[in-house]
Formats: C-alpha cells, structure tokens, sequence
C-alpha cells in the first residue's frame, strides 16, 4: 500500500513521495485541508469531489507515511504531515509563478525574476492572455490611480502612453511626478502630443530627466508598491508587469532609480536630440 505504482526505487526516495502527491489532483488539496482543522471522511470527499473509496484509500496512505492518524471518525494531520502540506503548497505556488515567468524573463531583470520567484513575497505576475491582452496595461492603471507618488525608469513610452489621459489627471491633480527617460523616448512624445506634454511640464509638481543609457526594463515607485515592466525592443508592448510591497524589492528599485539619477540631467534645459 501507498507506491501508487511508483517504482520501487523511487517509492522509497524523496522524489517518490513527490511524485505520489503530484500524482492526483486530490491529494495536496486534501492534506492541506487537514491542516486547518481535523476532519472527516466525507467532508474530504465533499471537498476534493472525488470517491469515499479514493479518500479512504489516500487516507490509508497518508496514514503509512505517518502524515495523519485517524482519531474517532475524523482524521488530523501529523507535523509531519503539516510540513509536507505547506511544503508541496509553496513548491505549488513557485511553480506556478515561474509559469506566469517562462515566457517574459528575458525581457526582464535577473532580480525582477528573484523577487517574484521568492515564496510569500507579495508579488503579482500579470502577463498578457490572449482574451486579455491589456492585462498588464490595466493593472498599471490600477496602481497609478491610487499612488500620490510617481516615479519611473525606463522607456516611458511602453506603459505610460495607454495611459496617458489618466497620467494627465494625476499630474494636474497633484501626484509628485518624476519621469527619467531617453531623449529618444522623451522627444516622441512630445512630438506626437505637444498639447499634452507642455501643460503637464508646466507643472511645479512634474520633473522630467533625461538620461542617454536608461535600462531596457522600466522601473515604478508607487507609493506602497515598486513595478517592474519588460517590453519588447523591436514593437514596445509590454510583455509582463511584476509588482510588490516586498521591502527588499523596494530597496532595490531605490538604489537602481537613485543611480540612473544621480547621472541624469533636466529635459526642460537639454536640447532633445536623436
């Protein structure tokens, strides 16, 4: 009982028990849910929505690996059993976020990777779907709205510009704004909306400043959270927006930011050059 016909050498190996878990859908779910308080046989079925047969037998198997024992007509979980459960959880959610990462982390910075990658580090993954390409834009949008604080490295094009008419808003309303971008970047923008870019410029609240060799990534202080965006060089759409809370991401983007500035001059007094 308990190999799930799982080799012998490996049944009897760390990654055997892996795989016997990983195995059915049921199994972590019903080893967590036993975490939170004892329950019994078909509470277990009535959550996992599979057979009194198969938690009876999963039970029994749990049971030979000493990771519950049965007390009456419930079941706890061991603490043993309880740090498998949240074991297999965390190794759950790293997987999950490195599949949200796959596709996006070469547009992206090694630390930006870390962070999201760290267990219980706060962080939001947002990546385009294909019903849904604007998800990155739109949970931009989200943090943009509710920050008095913006500060962004990077080429400011890439999110900025779908959310312009928002960006105008916060900065006449008063969000302390500072933008380090390219010249390149800085002087399309002004060109492709004059109007726009001279009225917020005007502002005592806006500080636009160029630098010659900002990052290919952009950088977002927000008030309680940093962003981190990744596009793509050859078309400019935003392939993944990571977001934190996490204070050694905050750190991190604050030396970054500080860095590129301490080098950067005022757009209003350098000529915009290609």
């Amino acid at each position: 009982m308990g190999n799930d016909n799982i080799p012998h050498q490996d049944a009897e190996s760390p990654i055997g028990d892996i795989a016997y878990l990983a195995r059915s859908e049921h199994r972590v779910p019903t080893l967590v849910a036993l975490t939170e308080r004892p329950r019994s046989r078909s509470e277990l079925c009535e959550l996992t929505g599979v057979s009194s047969s198969t938690i009876r037998r999963t039970l029994d198997e749990f049971e030979d690996r000493n990771w519950t024992r049965k007390d009456g007509y419930k079941y706890e979980i061991t603490k043993s059993g309880e740090t498998i459960a949240s074991g297999m959880e965390e190794l759950i959610a790293l997987v999950s976020a490195e599949r949200k990462l796959r596709d996006i982390w070469h547009w992206l910075p090694d630390d930006a990777i870390e962070f999201a990658l760290e267990p219980s580090s706060g962080v939001t993954v947002t990546v385009p779907e294909y019903d849904a390409p604007y998800r990155p834009i739109n949970r931009y949008r989200s943090l943009l709205i509710e920050t008095d604080r913006f500060r962004y490295l990077g080429v400011g094009i890439t999110l900025i510009e779908p959310c312009r008419e928002l960006f105008r808003r916060r900065v006449l309303d008063g969000m302390q704004t500072e933008i380090i971008d390219s010249p390149r970047a800085a002087k399309y923008v002004i060109s492709m909306y004059p109007e726009v870019s001279s009225e917020i410029l005007e502002c005592d609240n806006m500080t636009g400043l160029l630098h010659d060799d900002v990052p290919s990534y952009g950088i977002t202080l927000f008030d309680d959270r940093i962003a981190i965006s990744g596009c793509a060089p050859d078309s400019g759409s935003v392939k993944g927006l990571i977001d934190t809370d996490a204070s050694d991401a905050r750190e991190w983007a604050e030396s970054v930011y500080a860095s590129y500035k301490s080098d950067a001059r005022p757009l209003e007094s350098t000529p915009i050059v290609e």
